[in-house]
Protein backbone atom coordinates (compact mmCIF):
# COMPACT_ATOMS: atom_id res chain seq x y z
CA UNK A 1 0.00 0.00 0.00
CA UNK A 2 2.93 2.45 0.90
CA UNK A 3 4.43 1.93 -2.92
CA UNK A 4 1.16 2.62 -4.25
CA UNK A 5 0.88 5.42 -2.71
CA UNK A 6 3.68 6.77 -3.26
CA UNK A 7 3.36 6.27 -7.00
CA UNK A 8 -0.18 7.97 -6.63
CA UNK A 9 1.86 11.48 -4.71
CA UNK A 10 4.09 11.61 -8.08
CA UNK A 11 1.82 11.59 -10.20
CA UNK A 12 -0.32 14.28 -8.77
CA UNK A 13 2.96 16.37 -8.23
CA UNK A 14 3.45 15.05 -11.89
CA UNK A 15 0.29 16.80 -13.03
CA UNK A 16 0.66 20.09 -10.72
CA UNK A 17 4.02 20.88 -12.48
CA UNK A 18 2.20 20.43 -15.52
CA UNK A 19 -0.32 22.98 -14.81
CA UNK A 20 2.37 25.17 -13.76
CA UNK A 21 4.47 24.74 -16.60
CA UNK A 22 1.29 25.22 -18.61
CA UNK A 23 0.71 28.43 -16.89
CA UNK A 24 3.85 30.00 -17.19
CA UNK A 25 4.17 29.55 -20.93
CA UNK A 26 0.60 31.18 -21.07
CA UNK A 27 1.89 33.83 -19.31
CA UNK A 28 5.56 34.28 -21.31
CA UNK A 29 3.26 34.15 -24.69
CA UNK A 30 0.92 37.05 -23.87
CA UNK A 31 3.64 39.40 -22.62
CA UNK A 32 5.46 38.86 -25.84
CA UNK A 33 2.53 39.44 -28.11
CA UNK A 34 2.24 42.84 -25.65
CA UNK A 35 5.48 43.62 -26.85
CA UNK A 36 6.03 46.03 -29.98
CA UNK A 37 7.45 43.78 -33.38
CA UNK A 38 10.35 45.04 -35.19
CA UNK A 39 9.02 45.54 -39.02
CA UNK A 40 10.66 43.03 -41.33
CA UNK A 41 13.23 44.30 -43.44
CA UNK A 42 12.96 43.85 -47.12
CA UNK A 43 15.76 43.02 -49.09
CA UNK A 44 15.64 45.11 -52.34
CA UNK A 45 17.91 44.33 -55.24
CA UNK A 46 18.98 47.45 -57.33
CA UNK A 47 20.17 47.27 -61.10
CA UNK A 48 23.40 45.73 -60.62
CA UNK A 49 22.49 42.63 -58.40
CA UNK A 50 19.47 41.86 -61.33
CA UNK A 51 22.29 42.57 -63.94
CA UNK A 52 24.47 40.38 -62.15
CA UNK A 53 22.22 37.50 -61.90
CA UNK A 54 21.09 37.43 -65.64
CA UNK A 55 24.97 37.66 -66.54
CA UNK A 56 25.40 34.69 -64.49
CA UNK A 57 22.15 33.06 -66.39
CA UNK A 58 23.79 34.25 -69.93
CA UNK A 59 27.31 32.93 -69.40
CA UNK A 60 25.71 29.20 -68.61
CA UNK A 61 23.63 29.48 -71.48
CA UNK A 62 26.32 30.64 -73.71
CA UNK A 63 28.28 27.45 -72.27
CA UNK A 64 25.63 24.94 -72.45
CA UNK A 65 25.10 25.84 -76.15
CA UNK A 66 28.58 25.76 -76.63
CA UNK A 67 28.93 22.17 -75.22
CA UNK A 68 25.85 20.84 -77.40
CA UNK A 69 27.62 22.26 -80.68
CA UNK A 70 30.96 20.63 -79.45
CA UNK A 71 29.45 17.86 -78.80
CA UNK A 72 27.09 17.05 -81.84
CA UNK A 73 29.03 14.19 -82.85
CA UNK A 74 27.28 12.01 -80.02
CA UNK A 75 24.54 14.34 -79.36
CA UNK A 76 22.99 14.62 -83.04
CA UNK A 77 22.86 10.58 -83.42
CA UNK A 78 21.28 9.94 -79.54
CA UNK A 79 19.09 13.06 -80.01
CA UNK A 80 17.80 11.46 -83.40
CA UNK A 81 17.47 7.74 -81.62
CA UNK A 82 15.55 9.43 -79.12
CA UNK A 83 12.86 11.02 -81.25
CA UNK A 84 12.46 8.21 -83.97
CA UNK A 85 11.80 6.11 -80.69
CA UNK A 86 9.21 8.41 -78.88
CA UNK A 87 7.97 8.89 -82.61
CA UNK A 88 8.25 4.51 -83.02
CA UNK A 89 6.09 4.92 -79.41
CA UNK A 90 2.80 4.34 -80.72
CA UNK A 91 4.15 0.99 -82.35
CA UNK A 92 5.86 -0.28 -79.41
CA UNK A 93 2.43 0.28 -77.42
CA UNK A 94 0.63 -2.01 -79.69
CA UNK A 95 3.64 -5.09 -80.56
CA UNK A 96 3.59 -4.98 -76.48
CA UNK A 97 -0.29 -5.35 -76.24
CA UNK A 98 -0.05 -8.08 -78.53
CA UNK A 99 2.29 -10.14 -76.37
CA UNK A 100 5.60 -9.52 -77.66
CA UNK A 101 8.68 -9.16 -75.22
CA UNK A 102 10.42 -5.40 -74.82
CA UNK A 103 14.03 -6.76 -76.46
CA UNK A 104 11.99 -8.51 -79.36
CA UNK A 105 10.11 -5.65 -79.86
CA UNK A 106 12.84 -2.84 -79.85
CA UNK A 107 14.77 -5.79 -82.10
CA UNK A 108 12.14 -5.57 -84.26
CA UNK A 109 11.39 -1.67 -84.74
CA UNK A 110 14.84 -0.85 -84.81
CA UNK A 111 15.56 -3.90 -87.63
CA UNK A 112 12.87 -2.48 -89.58
CA UNK A 113 14.05 1.49 -89.42
CA UNK A 114 17.24 -0.49 -90.93
CA UNK A 115 15.95 -1.76 -93.59
CA UNK A 116 14.14 0.83 -94.08
CA UNK A 117 17.58 3.13 -94.58
CA UNK A 118 19.14 0.37 -96.63
CA UNK A 119 16.33 -0.15 -99.06
CA UNK A 120 16.68 3.66 -99.78
CA UNK A 121 20.17 3.73 -100.14
CA UNK A 122 20.00 1.02 -102.18
CA UNK A 123 17.55 2.51 -104.61
CA UNK A 124 19.11 5.41 -104.52
CA UNK A 125 22.65 3.84 -105.71
CA UNK A 126 22.29 3.39 -109.50
CA UNK A 127 21.17 7.31 -110.08
CA UNK A 128 24.14 8.62 -107.68
CA UNK A 129 26.23 6.58 -109.73
CA UNK A 130 24.84 7.82 -113.22
CA UNK A 131 24.67 11.51 -111.87
CA UNK A 132 28.70 10.92 -110.92
CA UNK A 133 29.61 9.17 -114.21
CA UNK A 134 27.74 11.99 -116.21
CA UNK A 135 29.09 15.27 -114.00
CA UNK A 136 31.67 16.39 -116.60
CA UNK A 137 29.09 16.37 -119.49
CA UNK A 138 26.45 18.09 -117.42
CA UNK A 139 28.64 20.63 -115.97
CA UNK A 140 29.24 21.85 -119.87
CA UNK A 141 26.26 21.66 -121.10
CA UNK A 142 24.89 23.75 -117.91
CA UNK A 143 27.86 26.19 -118.08
CA UNK A 144 26.73 26.31 -122.48
CA UNK A 145 22.85 27.05 -121.19
CA UNK A 146 23.49 29.41 -118.44
CA UNK A 147 26.16 31.46 -120.70
CA UNK A 148 23.20 34.12 -122.22
CA UNK A 149 22.28 34.55 -119.18
CA UNK A 150 24.80 35.58 -117.39
CA UNK A 151 26.94 37.22 -120.07
CA UNK A 152 23.73 39.95 -119.79
CA UNK A 153 24.74 40.81 -116.90
CA UNK A 154 27.58 43.42 -116.81
CA UNK A 155 28.96 43.53 -113.43
CA UNK A 156 29.41 39.73 -113.39
CA UNK A 157 32.49 40.44 -116.26
CA UNK A 158 31.58 36.99 -117.20
CA UNK A 159 32.56 35.64 -121.18
CA UNK A 160 33.04 31.92 -122.83
CA UNK A 161 36.51 32.47 -122.37
CA UNK A 162 35.48 32.60 -118.03
CA UNK A 163 34.54 28.96 -118.80
CA UNK A 164 37.92 27.51 -120.97
CA UNK A 165 40.53 28.82 -118.57
CA UNK A 166 41.13 29.89 -114.71
CA UNK A 167 39.82 28.58 -111.90
CA UNK A 168 36.19 28.24 -112.97
CA UNK A 169 37.27 26.18 -116.31
CA UNK A 170 36.04 22.51 -116.66
CA UNK A 171 39.66 21.38 -116.16
CA UNK A 172 39.40 22.78 -113.32
CA UNK A 173 36.59 21.77 -111.62
CA UNK A 174 37.36 18.15 -112.86
CA UNK A 175 41.26 18.75 -111.31
CA UNK A 176 39.43 19.74 -107.91
CA UNK A 177 37.21 16.32 -107.94
CA UNK A 178 39.79 14.54 -105.66
CA UNK A 179 39.51 17.15 -102.99
CA UNK A 180 36.46 16.66 -102.61
CA UNK A 181 36.27 12.80 -102.72
CA UNK A 182 39.13 13.46 -100.00
CA UNK A 183 36.53 15.46 -98.32
CA UNK A 184 34.04 12.99 -98.59
CA UNK A 185 36.20 10.04 -97.33
CA UNK A 186 37.12 11.96 -93.87
CA UNK A 187 33.72 12.86 -93.28
CA UNK A 188 32.54 8.87 -94.26
CA UNK A 189 34.17 7.92 -91.05
CA UNK A 190 32.79 10.09 -88.63
CA UNK A 191 29.26 9.44 -90.16
CA UNK A 192 29.67 6.01 -90.03
CA UNK A 193 30.58 6.39 -86.25
CA UNK A 194 27.37 7.84 -85.88
CA UNK A 195 25.28 6.00 -87.78
CA UNK A 196 26.48 3.10 -85.35
CA UNK A 197 25.53 5.24 -82.44
CA UNK A 198 22.41 5.95 -84.09
CA UNK A 199 21.21 2.66 -84.36
CA UNK A 200 22.74 1.07 -80.75
CA UNK A 201 21.16 4.40 -78.66
CA UNK A 202 17.71 3.46 -80.76
CA UNK A 203 18.00 -0.06 -80.00
CA UNK A 204 18.64 0.49 -75.75
CA UNK A 205 16.04 3.09 -75.99
CA UNK A 206 13.02 0.92 -77.09
CA UNK A 207 14.15 -1.74 -74.66
CA UNK A 208 14.50 0.54 -71.92
CA UNK A 209 11.27 2.45 -72.78
CA UNK A 210 9.26 1.46 -70.17
CA UNK A 211 11.40 1.34 -66.90
CA UNK A 212 12.76 5.22 -68.61
CA UNK A 213 9.09 6.29 -68.59
CA UNK A 214 8.99 4.48 -64.58
CA UNK A 215 11.93 6.37 -63.69
CA UNK A 216 11.23 9.80 -64.99
CA UNK A 217 7.77 9.58 -63.27
CA UNK A 218 9.30 8.45 -59.92
CA UNK A 219 11.78 11.24 -59.80
CA UNK A 220 8.51 13.48 -58.80
CA UNK A 221 7.47 13.35 -54.92
CA UNK A 222 4.02 14.43 -55.25
CA UNK A 223 1.11 12.68 -56.77
CA UNK A 224 -0.34 15.47 -59.41
CA UNK A 225 3.24 15.73 -60.40
CA UNK A 226 3.80 12.43 -61.63
CA UNK A 227 0.19 12.68 -63.06
CA UNK A 228 1.61 15.47 -65.04
CA UNK A 229 4.50 13.68 -65.90
CA UNK A 230 2.58 10.47 -67.36
CA UNK A 231 0.36 13.03 -68.97
CA UNK A 232 3.14 14.91 -70.67
CA UNK A 233 5.28 11.77 -71.78
CA UNK A 234 2.06 10.10 -73.12
CA UNK A 235 1.28 13.30 -75.17
CA UNK A 236 4.22 13.91 -76.70
CA UNK A 237 4.38 10.32 -78.10
CA UNK A 238 1.01 10.47 -79.23
CA UNK A 239 1.45 13.84 -80.78
CA UNK A 240 5.04 13.03 -82.36
CA UNK A 241 3.84 9.41 -83.66
CA UNK A 242 0.47 10.86 -85.17
CA UNK A 243 2.28 13.54 -86.65
CA UNK A 244 5.00 11.70 -88.31
CA UNK A 245 3.06 8.83 -89.30
CA UNK A 246 0.43 10.92 -91.28
CA UNK A 247 3.18 13.46 -92.61
CA UNK A 248 5.17 10.34 -93.78
CA UNK A 249 2.08 8.94 -95.91
CA UNK A 250 1.29 12.34 -97.49
CA UNK A 251 4.58 13.28 -98.60
CA UNK A 252 5.37 9.72 -99.98
CA UNK A 253 2.56 10.70 -102.41
CA UNK A 254 4.34 13.84 -102.56
CA UNK A 255 7.56 12.11 -103.87
CA UNK A 256 5.48 9.71 -106.10
CA UNK A 257 3.81 12.34 -107.44
CA UNK A 258 7.24 14.46 -107.75
CA UNK A 259 8.98 11.84 -109.73
CA UNK A 260 5.90 11.54 -112.32
CA UNK A 261 6.39 15.59 -112.73
CA UNK A 262 10.08 15.02 -113.29
CA UNK A 263 9.26 12.44 -115.87
CA UNK A 264 7.07 13.85 -117.91
CA UNK A 265 8.97 17.36 -117.78
CA UNK A 266 11.96 15.45 -118.90
CA UNK A 267 14.02 15.92 -116.09
CA UNK A 268 16.82 13.17 -115.55
CA UNK A 269 16.70 10.57 -112.89
CA UNK A 270 13.09 10.99 -111.55
CA UNK A 271 13.29 8.59 -108.55
CA UNK A 272 16.16 11.24 -107.05
CA UNK A 273 14.08 13.65 -107.49
CA UNK A 274 11.22 11.84 -106.01
CA UNK A 275 13.23 10.83 -102.74
CA UNK A 276 14.59 14.76 -102.64
CA UNK A 277 11.28 16.19 -102.58
CA UNK A 278 9.85 13.81 -100.17
CA UNK A 279 12.78 14.48 -97.56
CA UNK A 280 12.67 17.82 -98.25
CA UNK A 281 8.96 18.24 -96.93
CA UNK A 282 10.00 17.42 -93.78
CA UNK A 283 12.10 20.56 -93.45
CA UNK A 284 9.13 23.12 -93.20
CA UNK A 285 9.22 26.40 -95.63
CA UNK A 286 12.84 26.03 -96.53
CA UNK A 287 12.67 22.43 -98.01
CA UNK A 288 10.08 23.54 -100.24
CA UNK A 289 11.85 26.78 -101.07
CA UNK A 290 15.30 24.76 -102.07
CA UNK A 291 13.36 22.11 -103.96
CA UNK A 292 11.27 24.20 -106.02
CA UNK A 293 14.74 26.15 -106.95
CA UNK A 294 16.87 23.26 -107.49
CA UNK A 295 13.42 21.86 -109.96
CA UNK A 296 13.53 25.20 -111.57
CA UNK A 297 16.92 25.42 -112.70
CA UNK A 298 17.33 21.88 -113.59
CA UNK A 299 14.69 22.81 -116.16
CA UNK A 300 15.51 25.63 -117.77
CA UNK A 301 18.90 23.64 -118.04
CA UNK A 302 17.12 21.30 -119.29
CA UNK A 303 14.70 22.64 -122.19
CA UNK A 304 15.57 25.44 -124.46
CA UNK A 305 12.39 27.65 -124.00
CA UNK A 306 12.26 28.67 -120.55
CA UNK A 307 8.35 28.54 -119.71
CA UNK A 308 8.62 24.75 -120.62
CA UNK A 309 11.37 24.61 -118.58
CA UNK A 310 9.75 26.43 -115.01
CA UNK A 311 6.50 23.66 -115.54
CA UNK A 312 8.30 21.33 -113.86
CA UNK A 313 8.32 23.39 -110.79
CA UNK A 314 5.30 25.15 -111.10
CA UNK A 315 3.96 22.02 -111.12
CA UNK A 316 5.68 20.72 -108.27
CA UNK A 317 4.87 23.76 -105.89
CA UNK A 318 1.37 23.56 -107.13
CA UNK A 319 1.02 20.29 -105.78
CA UNK A 320 2.98 20.80 -102.64
CA UNK A 321 0.88 23.94 -101.93
CA UNK A 322 -2.33 22.02 -102.16
CA UNK A 323 -1.29 18.93 -99.95
CA UNK A 324 0.30 21.76 -97.40
CA UNK A 325 -2.97 23.60 -97.25
CA UNK A 326 -5.51 21.56 -98.06
CA UNK A 327 -4.60 17.78 -97.49
CA UNK A 328 -2.51 18.18 -94.33
CA UNK A 329 -5.16 20.57 -92.49
CA UNK A 330 -7.89 18.30 -92.91
CA UNK A 331 -6.08 15.01 -91.78
CA UNK A 332 -4.01 16.56 -89.00
CA UNK A 333 -6.72 18.68 -87.57
CA UNK A 334 -6.01 22.38 -85.24
CA UNK A 335 -4.72 20.37 -82.51
CA UNK A 336 -1.11 20.37 -83.77
CA UNK A 337 -0.65 23.55 -84.95
CA UNK A 338 2.62 25.44 -84.73
CA UNK A 339 3.53 28.88 -84.84
CA UNK A 340 5.22 28.96 -88.69
CA UNK A 341 7.71 32.33 -87.29
CA UNK A 342 8.73 29.59 -83.99
CA UNK A 343 9.60 26.90 -86.50
CA UNK A 344 11.38 28.85 -89.26
CA UNK A 345 13.51 30.51 -85.94
CA UNK A 346 14.10 26.94 -84.49
CA UNK A 347 14.62 26.10 -88.52
CA UNK A 348 17.60 28.23 -88.21
CA UNK A 349 18.80 27.81 -85.02
CA UNK A 350 19.29 24.29 -85.60
CA UNK A 351 20.48 24.39 -88.82
CA UNK A 352 23.67 26.76 -87.63
CA UNK A 353 24.07 24.10 -84.67
CA UNK A 354 24.22 20.53 -86.06
CA UNK A 355 23.96 21.11 -89.96
CA UNK A 356 21.25 19.22 -92.26
CA UNK A 357 20.67 16.75 -89.50
CA UNK A 358 19.74 19.49 -87.29
CA UNK A 359 16.81 21.58 -89.72
CA UNK A 360 15.11 18.02 -90.05
CA UNK A 361 15.25 17.53 -86.11
CA UNK A 362 13.60 21.07 -85.50
CA UNK A 363 9.94 20.58 -86.18
CA UNK A 364 9.80 17.14 -84.03
CA UNK A 365 11.97 19.29 -80.93
CA UNK A 366 9.63 22.04 -81.64
CA UNK A 367 6.70 19.82 -81.34
CA UNK A 368 7.94 18.22 -78.32
CA UNK A 369 8.01 21.43 -76.73
CA UNK A 370 4.80 22.98 -77.64
CA UNK A 371 3.10 19.63 -76.84
CA UNK A 372 5.18 20.15 -73.20
CA UNK A 373 3.86 23.64 -72.78
CA UNK A 374 0.39 22.69 -73.76
CA UNK A 375 -0.26 19.97 -71.10
CA UNK A 376 1.61 22.47 -68.17
CA UNK A 377 -0.71 25.42 -68.89
CA UNK A 378 -3.81 23.42 -70.06
CA UNK A 379 -5.34 22.23 -66.63
CA UNK A 380 -8.53 21.54 -67.48
CA UNK A 381 -8.58 17.89 -69.18
CA UNK A 382 -8.92 14.15 -68.14
CA UNK A 383 -6.00 12.99 -66.66
CA UNK A 384 -4.89 9.39 -65.62
CA UNK A 385 -5.43 7.96 -62.57
CA UNK A 386 -2.31 6.37 -60.70
CA UNK A 387 -2.97 2.62 -59.25
CA UNK A 388 -3.34 2.64 -55.46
Amino acid sequence: MGIANGIRKQANNIRLGERHTSAWARTFQEAAEELPQAPMRRVEKDGLDVSMAWAIIGIFGILGLAAVYLMSLILIPITLAVVVGMILGMAAEKLSKMGVPRLANAVILSTSVALVIALLINSLAGPLATLANEAPDFIGHTAQRIMPYLERIEWLHITPATFQSGPMSIDALLENTGNVLHVVTTNLTPALVQGLIFFAALLLFLASRVSLRKTIIMTFRTRAQRLAAIRVINAVEQALGFYFATASLIYVALGFMMTVIAYAGGLSMPILWGFFAFLSSFIPYLGITMMTLAVAIAGVITHDAIIIGLMPAAAFFTVHLVMENLIFPAVMGRRLEINPFIVFLAIIFWTWMWGAVGAMLALPLSLIVMTIIEELVIEERPQPQLPK
